[in-house]
């Protein structure tokens, strides 16, 4: 049996469509305000929704929080897979696509850099995610080391290239130090190939 439509639209899209807001409302809140500012009536209140639409999507504020953090989380790593999808590649090549992509997504949207590197420090919901994630994005980098280096060697490489760079993205958007974007990108490809 077919669903419903009203006004044009299914249940299913519509709920959809409200979901979608609330991510959105979310990572606006999150990215430009703070933690402390992601509160279910604030987002609610920004929605023009009742609380029952948040509570029809997410068990609580923390489900919301967590749930942007992963999509932001996604979407760097997709755009940082995407960029060097060739490993063949001469090194300094992919290290600059690979920058370049991260570098853009986190400040084309300063929303996502913020959410992404510095709402794990301060709200709980996801100082464990933060930690989580690094992995992933260590097993991007090692995938792109030399083969000269050992398996050991490689991880080792990994984990203090990705903490090195958080803590630069880190402080970049935080401002200090102050710097161009092409002198943070410049940097950080020095950076990955003096290390392979």
């Amino acid at each position: 049996m077919a669903e419903k439509t009203w006004a044009g639209t299914t249940l299913s899209d519509r709920r959809a469509a409200r979901r979608a807001q609330l991510l959105d409302l979310g990572l606006d809140l999150l990215g430009t305000a703070g933690s402390a500012a992601v509160t279910v009536r604030a987002v609610c209140r920004q929605a023009r929704l009742t609380e029952r639409y948040f509570y029809e999507n997410f068990a609580d504020r923390e489900e919301l929080v967590v749930a942007v953090y992963e999509q932001v989380a996604a979407e760097a790593h997709r755009a940082l897979a995407d960029a060097v999808p060739d490993s063949r590649r001469d090194p300094a090549e992919r290290a600059e696509a690979a920058v370049t992509a991260f570098v853009g997504l986190m400040l084309d949207d300063p929303r996502k850099g913020r959410v992404l590197l510095l709402a794990p420090i301060t709200d709980p919901a996801l100082s464990a995610r933060g930690v989580a994630l690094l992995p992933a994005f260590a097993g991007l980098v090692r995938e792109q080391l030399p083969e000269r280096m050992d398996a050991l060697e490689k991880q080792l490489t990994a984990i203090g290239l990705v903490g090195a760079l958080t803590h630069l993205f880190t402080a970049y958007l935080s401002g200090t130090p102050e710097m161009s974007r092409e002198r943070l990108v410049e940097h950080c490809v020095r950076l990955l190939v003096r290390s392979s």
